[in-house]
């Protein structure tokens, strides 16, 4: 690659954060490539793009967002799909962390193209190398709805808790979801900005989790938030209400949503699992590999409250609360294990959530050259 395309791909200059999801995810396509496939005379086509936006950093370190680059990559891989193909799963390896100086590139590899399943594999890279890696997998209506269960809803299991409060009324999730940074914040000493794409609350669960039970069991420590789409879903900016409406109910923005729903499931996930097992102080952190399988597509996906949103009133949209349940199931050799499940405001099962993550209570001595 020419250092002048580098430079091209590399413009971060003008790079800002939009508050609204769809500004956040927002992509400029670069020219497609292509690769010998190995076995093949066909060549693998590489589709290419370049985010438009910078990916918010917690805590005010160097480090953008690990939610920003999954849900990127799987919004890139979007765009290379036919009409009707909306993803249902994601398994994504964070190698580096990502920077906030420069652009992400993703390079979407078409794996295979079936008639009901296709599968994509994207690389994200930051000045010319990878920092995630990930196979995404896009599926059609099958429209056939033989069976069907889940778990009991999170809005019953927990109907008292969360009833005492509006999901508006409830705290903002905290930057850093860990006691010395909330009370920084508190005593003014540290300024949070605003998290963009999303309005994400914390759920007080404090009476609920300091039970004895919850105590003597990690695994049953709960963490409730809420969550719900900031700005339209609409890439342009003047399509009206009505437009919107329309194009909701043909599915042209279901995979945007599938993205907003992995993006709320990386929020604070990993700060859960201290918080479980009592530990105050850490060394190190970070997710390793990051699991997000979408249940359901179609209404449930969707993030608009129709019935309570007049179409003839553009600033008048209400968005819809969705519930992530999250829990640590095991911890040993220093990582530790992050579930979730995603509710819709009626109960129904969305997503679930699996990340492998690294959690080291002190630095990790070399020996030799190891």
């Amino acid at each position: 690659m020419s250092s002048t395309t580098r430079r091209a791909e590399n413009d971060w200059e003008e790079l800002t954060t939009p508050l609204s999801f769809v500004g956040l995810m927002a992509l400029k396509r670069l020219d497609d490539t292509e690769q010998p496939h190995p076995g093949s005379n066909e060549p693998e086509k590489i589709e290419r793009f370049r985010s438009l936006a910078a990916p918010f950093p917690p805590g005010e370190g160097n480090r953008s967002f690990g939610g920003h680059v999954y849900a990127q990559s799987a919004y890139a891989a979007s765009k290379t799909v036919g009409k009707g193909f909306v993803v249902h799963d994601m398994t994504g390896t964070f190698i580096v962390g990502g920077r906030l100086d420069v652009p992400y590139v993703y390079s979407v590899r078409h794996v295979r193209d079936g008639y009901m399943y296709c599968t994509r594999a994207v690389d994200a890279r930051q000045d010319g190398k990878i920092c995630f890696s990930c196979l995404c997998s896009f599926k059609r209506d099958e429209s056939q709805k033989n069976f069907h269960h889940q778990p009991p809803a999170v809005q019953g299991r927990f109907r008292e808790i969360l009833s005492a409060k509006r999901p508006e009324d409830q705290t903002v999730s905290p930057s850093v979801d860990a006691d010395w940074w909330i009370e920084a914040v508190k005593q003014g000493n540290i300024e949070e900005r605003e998290f963009p794409g999303l309005d994400v609350r914390k759920v007080d669960m404090k009476d609920y989790n300091q039970s004895k039970l919850i105590q003597e069991r990690p695994d049953k420590y709960r963490q409730l938030t809420q969550y719900r789409l900031k700005g339209l879903p609409d890439e342009d900016p003047n399509a009206t209400l009505a437009q919107v409406k329309k194009r909701e109910a043909n599915g042209e923005y279901d995979n945007l949503y599938a993205c907003a729903h992995m993006y709320s499931s990386d929020r604070n996930s990993l700060l859960l699992i201290p918080r479980a097992l009592g530990i105050k102080h850490w060394s190190e952190m970070a997710s390793l590999t990051l699991t997000v399988i979408i249940h359901r597509h179609g209404e449930a996906l969707r993030m608009i409250d129709w019935d309570a949103t007049r179409v003839d009133n553009s600033s008048d949209v209400t968005m819809k609360w969705f519930v992530q349940e999250g829990w640590t199931p095991q911890s040993a050799e220093n990582r530790a294990v992050h579930e979730s499940h995603l509710w819709s405001p009626d109960g129904t099962l969305v997503a679930t959530s699996l990340q492998d993550s690294m959690l080291r209570l002190r630095k990790l001595g070399r020996v030799g050259n190891l």
